[in-house]
């Protein structure tokens, strides 16, 4: 019996001791008790698009469309997220050498660096944007 009243008390006392960890900026606790919330991350300082594609061509185009009048447009914020996004536009050759002509493709930048790419949507924003040769 005086067992189970022992573990009773520690269970007890462990739920309690527990529940602090959980106080967060809302909770009805004083303020030296909240947990503070966390600062965001600083913005990453705008990336040079045409030093970045100019470097990097073959993470935006494959080789074989051989990519001609590569135009970029201005990093913007993206919507959601730290990272940046552009449009890059060229004219392009299909594999077996036709052409296909202008592509426009818009890049996710984090870091420093292109992580991904896609063709471009009317949502993008892309056809209003304004462009720079690299």
């Amino acid at each position: 019996m005086r067992r189970l009243a022992l573990s009773i008390a520690l269970a007890g006392c462990t739920l309690a001791l527990a529940d602090c960890g959980l106080a967060d900026s809302r909770s009805p606790l004083p303020d030296f008790m909240r947990a503070k919330p966390a600062d965001p991350p600083p913005p990453e300082p705008i990336p040079d698009v045409r030093r970045m594609v100019h470097e990097k061509l073959d993470s935006v185009f494959t080789a074989q469309s051989n990519p001609q009048n590569v135009r970029v447009s201005e990093a913007r914020h993206e919507l959601r997220g730290l990272g940046w996004t552009a449009c890059v536009r060229a004219e392009l050759t299909s594999a077996n050498g036709k052409p296909l002509g202008e592509e426009t493709y818009r890049i996710s930048i984090n870091g420093g660096v292109i992580i991904d790419r896609r063709r471009a949507l009317p949502e993008d924003g892309c056809d209003t944007q304004t462009y720079q040769p690299i």
